[in-house]
């Protein structure tokens, strides 16, 4: 399996140093992080790899104005001819903190499989309660959708995924209907739609984490003191939205995993098995929130592609 890495710069510091022009992603293989959660970069660089397949960075792209803040996105652009499929990345951190240049690295294995790769911004419970994190990434969506020609994205092949909070974000991107009323702030006549979903350890039952015995202090926080949070957390909720009409979705979660229940991925897995809509679950059995080895990320990724195979949105020639 190839995994990508930058051998002289962090994704940061690439992005900074080449702001105000596009360049070619050289693609190195590289002992791919043991854990999906907060582990650091492998330095370790075993020969560079197919050069051939390029990328042009289109860094810091404003696709938003949200309570006058700008919001950003990054552009990993597949350089070669045609139409590409497309994946929108959102980062985690329980929707309070973090930015997305500390995720950069989660974007490396779908350049592998072929992607172009947009990675999202949003705002964070630092500063802007529920629901706007899934607010912005709806308008997200819709900003890829409106420039799909310009960089080559195939719009009938975008997927969005992330991890933790990113992966219950990619949830909502994906199954909030229109008549929910969450893309008010970026109106348009496209129709918000996405060929696939790839859920890693992200929460789907908003309101199982304000209270009782799986009361997470993160979800209290992203909800705060708002008169109306029970409400929100509801409309904010994927398991709120399974219908049979859903794009396929894929659950990565860890058996074991203290930060968001395991309980979360299964009943949504039971939800939309039984409304027949299609849909996967993979356990990673006696494992946590990300703890992940280097053997089951492997797994991990390996079923993430063939599960997009599968489901028409990569070619079974695109292999890691």
């Amino acid at each position: 399996m190839r995994y990508l890495a930058f051998r002289f710069l962090t994704p940061k510091l690439m992005l900074k140093k080449f702001s105000s022009k596009l360049f070619i992603l050289p693609l190195i293989i590289m002992t791919f992080v043991p854990t999906v959660a907060e582990a650091q970069l492998s330095d370790e660089v075993i020969s560079v790899i197919d050069m051939s397949l390029n990328y042009n960075i289109h860094p810091k792209i404003k696709y938003l104005t949200a309570n006058n803040q700008d919001l950003y996105l990054d552009i990993y652009q597949n350089n070669n001819p045609g139409l590409h499929p497309t994946l929108i990345f959102i980062h985690g951190g329980g929707w309070v903190a973090r930015n997305k240049d500390v995720s950069a690295r989660f974007v490396w294995p779908y350049l592998a499989m072929g992607f172009s790769v947009v990675h999202v911004e949003y705002r964070v419970a630092s500063m802007y309660h529920a629901p706007a994190a899934v607010e912005d990434n709806l308008c997200a969506l819709r900003w890829v959708i409106q420039n799909a020609e310009e960089y080559g994205f195939d719009p009938d092949k975008i997927v969005v995924a992330g991890n933790s909070a990113g992966g219950h974000l990619a949830l909502t991107t994906g199954m909030i209907p229109a008549e929910a009323g969450l893309d008010r702030q970026c109106p348009g006549s496209e129709k918000l739609k996405v060929a696939a979903i790839i859920n890693v350890l992200g929460p789907t039952n908003v309101n199982d984490l304000l209270a009782g015995p799986n009361m997470r202090n993160y979800a209290v926080a992203w909800l705060g003191s708002q008169s109306d949070r029970e409400e929100i957390a509801r409309r904010v909720s994927p398991i709120n939205y399974v219908r049979q009409d859903l794009p396929p979705i894929l659950t990565v979660h860890g058996e074991v995993d203290p930060v968001v229940p395991y309980t979360h991925a299964v009943r949504l897995h039971q939800a939309l098995d039984e409304v027949g809509a299609p849909n996967q679950l993979l356990t990673i059995f006696e494992k946590g929130h990300g703890d992940f080895s280097r053997e089951e990320n492997l797994q991990i990724y390996t079923t993430i592609q063939q599960f997009l195979i599968e489901h028409g949105v990569l070619e079974p020639s695109q292999k890691l």
